[in-house]
């Protein structure tokens, strides 16, 4: 029993030996200094809203093109600012201040720890303000457990994301020249 148990948990999340539904897949080609591909298994069943979300901004081209403006070694890797972030027009003074068109989401929260290769909303003040910008773990982070909404988990390619250009930790992890998402699509769209 107890080894099923194990099983189960290395299942769960680290293992990452399942393959997450096409419709639930999101995929992004890294772009830049350490280009890859890394592929984030979505949680509808924990946080409804926001994987509509994120899935509305991918099927919208917004995610394309978009910096990791945001990166911080023995944190996370941030992006998605779809208004300030664009690489075409990329300025790191601005980058991080922007959201989407649509409205702000409430909190999601869950009993989800904040882990190596966890995805979450990036908010303001209110726990009810993610709106675009979102965040890959770089390692375990529990000061965050219930405080950002996690909705979605690397199942694969993260090598790739713990390569992501490093910004100053004098400047809040603030990158110059970053690397960025040069495409993000639904697995189910291919």
């Amino acid at each position: 029993m107890r080894f099923i148990a194990i099983l189960a948990a290395s299942l769960t999340f680290a293992g990452c030996l399942w393959a997450a539904s096409p419709e639930n897949t999101l995929m992004i080609e890294v772009g830049g200094h350490n280009p890859g591909l890394v592929e984030i298994e979505l949680l509808p069943d924990v946080a409804p809203k926001h994987v509509k979300r994120i899935k509305k901004l991918t099927r919208d081209g917004s995610y394309d093109n978009i910096a990791f403006h945001r990166v911080m070694a023995g944190f996370m890797a941030q992006t998605g600012d779809v208004k300030h972030g664009n690489m075409s027009a990329f300025n790191a003074r601005y980058a991080g201040t922007g959201q989407s068109k649509y409205p702000d989401l409430p909190a999601e929260f869950s009993d989800i720890s904040f882990e190596k290769g966890v995805v979450g909303m990036a908010r303001g003040q209110s726990p009810n303000t993610a709106n675009s910008q979102f965040f890959i773990m770089f390692k375990d982070y529990p000061s965050l457990n219930n405080q950002y909404t996690v909705f979605g988990r690397v199942i694969s390619g993260q090598k790739v994301v713990d390569k992501i250009k490093k910004g100053s930790r004098a400047v809040n992890g603030a990158v110059t020249s970053p690397d960025y998402m040069k495409r993000v699509w639904i697995k189910a769209d291919e």
